[in-house]
């Protein structure tokens, strides 16, 4: 039996307030998919998506899906 898992990953807000854009960084989200590895998830599937906020500035975003065996 699998059990599922699905997460928003994005970089914090001061990013796109304070330079406009707000882009995910690599060794972050590298410790972020290791640190749910270590527990025994494995990707699925992601989706990269481009969100806005407060109509002036972009924050990227990867919605993950995930499954472990239970």
């Amino acid at each position: 039996m699998k059990e599922y898992k699905v997460v928003i990953y994005r970089e914090g807000l001061l990013g796109s307030l304070f330079l406009g854009e707000s882009k995910v960084d690599p060794d972050n989200f590298s410790e972020f998919l290791n640190s749910h590895a270590a527990e025994g998830w494995r990707v699925v599937t992601m989706e990269k998506e481009i969100r806005r906020m407060l109509l002036v500035s972009s924050r990227e975003a990867y919605l993950v899906v995930m499954e472990r065996d239970r």
